[in-house]
């Protein structure tokens, strides 16, 4: 069975249930864009062509078209998936709420110059069951430790986060910052292509050299402003496939100051009226027993308990790709030769794969049934708490890698969206679980 899903853009998306436990998602990018890229990826390539005959620059468009189509449609592909496609699925897949486990899986690609471009992912899905009365489930959370020093660390950050916040330049973007941004793709004069699409983007102004490039476009600017740019690093996030030269209109809608802890924003992600309640909430991130941070062990206290309510059996499937992924990690550990010696090493991956796959789905079917949203204040918030080591212990699950290759690359906001969605629904679990 094939399900449309209306939507407000010229893309589409339909979804197909291929098994009880996966269903193929197609996002599909309609003719007139892909016309429109690949008419600009003609006219770029035109650009650096040399052909016997022709000056260059002047090489005719159809001989652009009959030598280098395959080249030209392998850009026009990766631009795609990279410019709206992935951010579309991930945007359907919330809105629509399904639930999945794991990371979608491009499947099949189909793409013509004159025609509709269809991207298809696998996704394994889930059934949902509902949790029931879990917000009446006795809790015992942990307790803090008593020591006094600790009150004294929590008087100490917010002293010198509240003098950094007088400090900093009012909304000016330095490096270290995050920026939010919208992309289009435009002419050199700014005009825009594809219905005026814009991509939304967050993007950290790293502190390396090799960050340089795409961080100064950014470096001084503030909320609103709105400029052209034809960088050479935009262009590689987009497409590395060819050295065609397109044209950005970017848009500044928001931004994270990295040099100070927002207590604002900290006290509105985890409901706090009153000083008292913000320093009885820090202390869980200072507050240390067996290495393990309270808030830690409160997280992982509550997912327990709800498990234990809730059975539900996760196939083999579902795990597999996070064993890769909790192995790819262990790897850059230098205890990790030693780690693999052991006998029931591989049993301890399973356990650990099966359990965090749980525990992702859990969330899910909490936040499905109580209706619970993401927006970009929640971003803001997440982005907030991983600012500083110790406030990074409010965020249970692995933060999003924003390097690659060493690099700093922007983000695509839905892709956020979903770690925050996990992040906001386990405090709402936490918040009525502990509420007195």
């Amino acid at each position: 069975m094939i399900e449309a899903i209306d939507n407000q853009l010229p893309l589409n998306f339909e979804v197909r249930h291929i098994r009880p436990t996966a269903c193929a998602a197609t996002v599909i990018v309609p003719a007139k864009w892909v016309s429109i890229l690949y008419q600009c990826a003609l006219r770029g390539q035109q650009q650096s062509v040399q052909a016997y005959g022709f000056q260059q620059g002047s090489v005719p468009l159809e001989y652009i078209h009959a030598n280098f189509r395959s080249t030209l449609l392998e850009h026009v592909k990766e631009f795609f998936f990279n410019y709206c496609v992935i951010s579309f699925l991930y945007q359907q897949l919330r809105e629509n709420r399904i639930v999945f486990s794991g990371e979608p899986r491009i499947a099949d690609i189909r793409i013509q110059h004159d025609s509709d471009a269809s991207f298809t992912f696998e996704i394994n899905t889930f059934t949902p069951i509902e949790i029931r009365d879990w917000k009446y489930l006795p809790f015992k959370a942990p307790k803090r430790k008593k020591y006094k020093d600790l009150d004294r660390q929590v008087e100490n950050f917010i002293k010198e986060e509240k003098s950094l916040l007088k400090e900093t330049a009012a909304e000016i973007i330095a490096v270290g910052d995050w920026v939010n941004f919208t992309i289009s793709l435009t002419d050199e004069h700014g005009a825009t292509y594809l219905d005026n699409y814009a991509e939304n983007l967050w993007f950290k102004l790293g502190t390396e050299e090799v960050d340089k490039s795409l961080s100064e476009l950014f470096i001084g600017k503030k909320v609103g402003d709105i400029f052209c740019t034809n960088n050479k690093d935009i262009q590689a996030y987009f497409s590395e496939c060819t050295n065609i030269d397109h044209y950005f209109l970017i848009h500044i809608i928001d931004m994270q100051p990295y040099t100070f802890f927002c207590l604002d924003q900290f006290k509105r992600n985890f409901k706090l009226k009153t000083n008292k309640e913000i320093n009885r909430k820090l202390i869980e991130v200072f507050s240390y027993r067996n290495d393990l941070s309270q808030r830690r062990s409160m997280a992982e206290e509550s997912l327990k308990l709800l498990l234990s309510k809730n059975h539900f059996v996760v196939p083999n499937h579902f795990t597999l790709r996070q064993q890769d992924r909790i192995l790819y990690a262990l790897q850059s550990n230098p205890d990790y030769q030693v780690y693999r010696t052991q006998k029931d090493f591989k049993r301890r991956i399973e356990q650990l794969a099966q359990r965090q796959t749980k525990e992702c789905l859990l969330l899910d079917l909490i936040t499905h049934f109580e209706n619970i949203v993401v927006t970009n204040e929640d971003i803001k918030h997440y982005l907030n708490l991983i600012k500083r080591p110790r406030t990074k212990e409010f965020i249970y699950f692995d933060s999003i890698p924003t390097k690659i290759k060493g690099q700093e690359v922007p983000i695509p906001a839905e892709e956020l969206k979903l770690a925050c969605l996990r992040e906001k629904t386990l405090n709402h679990i936490i918040y009525h679980l502990t509420k007195e």
